[in-house]
């Protein structure tokens, strides 16, 4: 029994049963070994959900990063929506990555803040847009697993229609990227604003 080994099988746990039932106690049976064990390699309950919100985002974790020439709007889109599909992959998964530090991924948020910044976003701009984004997403799939998970299936009250999650996620990041798309032109220099208002007629 490997730590990844322990990591995969607590994933598999948690799709099962869901964050609040995953013990490590539930854990050591389904491994076939006494609890104890498992202490070799997380210390602490804490340990083991760190390590596998870790290996839960590998699918985003994985995804390929921003090359020269891409366009940075169509890049922050669909960076925030592999963020999204990856949460919603494992039950829980935003409950599970809420409050997590992303210590393996420092490179990649460096390179992607790097990526925006050179695209002519402020420096303060692209980072409280990563942040923005990864707080938006985090709480709508939160919502949306939470509705998912309740008895009756429906957050709402009777008389209001269902939400189309879909659909209020996309709204939602177009707002996030027109607002940013209005601050990248408020931080142009001026001669670069008349020529591309010269340019647009």
């Amino acid at each position: 029994m490997n730590r990844e080994a322990v990591v995969a099988e607590a994933l598999a746990l948690l799709d099962e049963v869901g964050l609040d039932a995953v013990s490590t106690r539930r854990l050591a049976k389904r491994l076939n070994v006494e609890q104890p064990s498992l202490y070799w390699h997380f210390r602490t309950k804490k340990d083991l959900l760190a390590a596998m919100a870790a290996a839960a985002m590998e699918p985003h974790a994985t995804a390929a990063l921003p090359a020269p020439g891409d366009d940075w709007r169509d890049w922050f889109v669909e960076n925030t929506r592999s963020f999204r599909r990856t949460l919603l992959m494992r039950r829980d998964g935003a409950r599970l990555h809420a409050g997590s530090t992303p210590t393996n991924d420092l490179d990649r948020i460096r390179r992607k803040m790097d990526f925006l910044v050179g695209a002519g976003l402020p420096e303060r701009d692209a980072q409280m847009a990563m942040l923005a984004a990864g707080r938006f997403t985090v709480g709508s799939v939160l919502e949306e697993q939470a509705e998912a998970a309740s008895e009756d299936g429906a957050a709402l009250p009777a008389d209001l229609p269902p939400i189309d999650h879909d659909a209020a996620f996309e709204a939602g990041l177009a707002l996030l990227v027109d607002g940013l798309v209005r601050r990248a032109a408020g931080a142009l220099p001026e001669n670069a604003r008349v020529r591309r208002t010269e340019s647009d007629d």
